[in-house]
């Protein structure tokens, strides 16, 4: 009977023990948040789980302020100030043709100037007060390139080879002979078939004389009491070609030097002063076929024509 009794007992006593082994060895524990804070790194410790696309987020334009629009406004207007400006409103294909001119090389018109300089008489005509690019019109119309030179004492027309670099004619104008300038637009004969845009400059220095009939008549005479400039066609090319072919602040200068050796130098028998006129510039040519296809062309300039061979 006692033994009986003890079995329990002894069975109690026995899971014990097993028990207590299974805490010594670690198989069995009592919490797992316990395992969680010696061994594994906590919650907090873990990396976040990413799930956007692969690459930079794009980001959302801010809104505008009103002081943004304006640094806006700004910096567009600075950009476009430092973008290359046209000087010249001509089309593309004139603008072509206007870099044929020879005088646009560079230094080409710089030694032109000095060679006519160099064929200024200092005795005779005195020192050189005004240099013009411009393109005299004849009586029948012909456009011919022509460096004109203000002095003390003279007008000097030149006609300058810009490819050669030679004076083919000088044409000298005393400015105590000049008496009277007329500008305005061109006009023809009531029935001629010529016409000519713009305006000129023309120069009187014998108001007395008329040219007679055949040297109106004839397109090679230089007998002419007058002489007619126009602008030249690279006037619109950069600003210092402009001031170069302004046949208005040349007639302002040239009326301006006639003025002053008038009074210095009068001639016996004449008006002393010189008339400026604001009228229209008559050009007594009709059909003017030679003029059409010369100044068509540009005959009367020095430019690159490009190959003639085959």
């Amino acid at each position: 009977m006692l033994h009986l009794s003890l079995l329990p007992l002894n069975l109690a006593f026995n899971t014990f023990c097993h028990i207590d082994h299974l805490f010594a060895v670690g198989v069995f524990t009592p919490t797992m948040p316990a395992v969680a804070e010696e061994g594994a790194p906590g919650e907090e410790e873990q990396p976040p789980l990413i799930c956007s696309p692969v690459g930079p987020e794009p980001s959302l334009p801010a809104a505008p302020t009103e002081g943004a629009e304006e640094r806006a406004e700004e910096r567009a207007e600075e950009e476009a100030a430092a973008r290359p400006q046209h000087t010249s409103a001509e089309p593309p294909l004139d603008q072509f043709r206007i870099r044929k001119f020879f005088v646009l090389r560079p230094g080409t018109l710089s030694q032109g100037v000095r060679d006519v300089e160099a064929l200024v008489d200092g005795e005779v005509d005195g020192s050189v007060r005004g240099i013009w690019l411009m393109a005299e019109v004849d009586h029948w119309n012909n456009e011919k390139e022509r460096l004109v030179l203000i002095t003390d004492n003279s007008l000097l027309v030149f006609k300058y080879d810009f490819v050669m670099f030679n004076c083919e004619q000088i044409q000298r104008i005393a400015l105590n002979f000049v008496d009277r300038i007329s500008c305005g637009k061109f006009s023809f004969p009531k029935h001629s078939l010529l016409q000519r845009d713009g305006e000129g400059v023309r120069v009187f220095w014998d108001r007395l004389r008329e040219p007679s009939f055949t040297s109106r008549w004839n397109p090679f005479a230089a007998d002419f009491p007058f002489v007619t400039f126009t602008h030249h066609p690279v006037r619109t090319v950069s600003d210092s070609f402009s001031v170069l072919c302004d046949i208005q602040k040349f007639q302002e200068q040239l009326r301006a030097a006639a003025q002053k050796v008038h009074a210095v130098k009068p001639v016996p028998g004449k008006a002393n002063g010189v008339m400026v006129l604001n009228e229209l510039i008559h050009i007594e040519a009709y059909v003017g076929l030679m003029s059409f296809l010369g100044n068509q062309n540009k005959l009367g300039y020095c430019m690159a024509r490009g190959n003639i061979g085959f």
